[in-house]
């Protein structure tokens, strides 16, 4: 199913935050900023993050209703933290091309990108302090000091051959999968919903997280350029051992020779090898789908209690539509 039809019980307000965001980053009156914000908002994603904060507030409120104002406001303010750490994220991976565009750091350059994921980040928060929320707030903050602490692990693992599989998953539970639980617990915060329902929706989030990062790290080692957005490989070049290759490591009978290519991390012949054993690994890809397709079933389980709508129903949907964005 197509995100636009998930997302259709939401379609105006969605289109809100997008009005919101293109709101708060033309507000400078630096031509500079106005440019580079601007070049942001040209090319917006899936969306995912302020979708969850969305259909959470819908899903998991008595009647489907919740302060709209607020809502359109702090999910537009999950989007900027998401774009912020793309930002950092993209200068710590040297990447040059996002969403099949120059990135920030190149077009504009390094001292330029940090100061706008700077930016965007302190948007955020002023932004999400206006809502006066002091309890969403602190949470807020606590879940992105998370994400800066799985990217700071992350780069500190980089080319550590005896990463763990529990290793891996504590880094991207931190670095990625924090955020979209965040947008599901605040979705439901906002809508007033009792504790039990936040937790199962931010459980619902953390699940989804998890699926969506491996996915996005299979992606990077066996899609292609137009499916990415960007060059494959990036995970290679850094020298991050992602779940895709920890499995196809465990399973091979050479590892020595499967270490030794995965060192080159400059040499593209070693990516192709490294990538069409995978693709060869009948073990390493059932043992990959099993682990996508179990955080997946946790992530529809979570939903069990939550009441029959339409909202909970996109959540579901969402949920499925995360294992067709790869093709073993």
């Amino acid at each position: 199913m197509r995100l636009r039809e998930i997302y259709s019980p939401i379609k105006k307000e969605l289109n809100d935050v997008i009005k919101s965001l293109e709101q708060f980053l033309n507000e400078s009156e630096n031509k500079l900023i106005l440019e580079i914000n601007r070049s942001l908002l040209s090319n917006p994603g899936k969306r995912l993050r302020p979708a969850l904060v969305l259909l959470s507030a819908k899903a998991g409120s008595d009647n489907g209703s919740s302060n709209n104002d607020k809502l359109i406001k702090v999910a537009s303010a999950i989007e900027m933290i998401h774009w912020a750490s793309l930002v950092h994220d993209d200068i710590i991976d040297h990447a040059l091309i996002r969403h099949n565009s120059p990135s920030i750091n190149q077009r504009w350059g390094l001292e330029v990108s940090i100061a706008l994921g700077d930016y965007l980040y302190s948007k955020a928060f002023e932004i999400i302090a206006s809502c006066e929320n002091i309890d969403m707030l602190y949470y807020i903050s606590k879940v992105t000091s998370t994400m800066c602490e799985g990217e700071l692990t992350q780069v500190r693992a980089r080319e550590n051959i005896s990463l763990m599989k529990q290793q891996y998953l504590s880094i991207i539970e931190k670095k990625t999968a924090s955020l979209f639980s965040a947008s599901c617990k605040v979705g439901a915060m906002l809508s007033n919903c009792g504790e039990f329902a936040q937790t199962t929706l931010k459980n619902y989030g953390l699940n989804f997280g998890i699926a969506y990062q491996i996915i996005d790290d299979c992606i990077d080692l066996i899609g292609d350029a137009d499916e990415l957005g960007k060059p494959p490989g990036a995970d290679f070049k850094v020298g991050e051992l992602t779940l895709p290759i920890l499995n196809l490591l465990s399973f091979s009978e050479d590892k020595d020779k499967l270490i030794h290519l995965i060192s080159k991390k400059d040499d593209q012949d070693a990516f192709q090898l490294i990538k069409n054993r995978f693709i060869c690994s009948e073990q390493a890809i059932a043992k990959t789908k099993e682990d996508i397709q179990t955080y997946i079933q946790k992530a529809k389980e979570s939903l069990i209690n939550i009441r029959e709508s339409v909202f909970k129903q996109s959540l579901i949907s969402l949920a499925d539509s995360l294992a067709e964005r790869v093709a073993f």
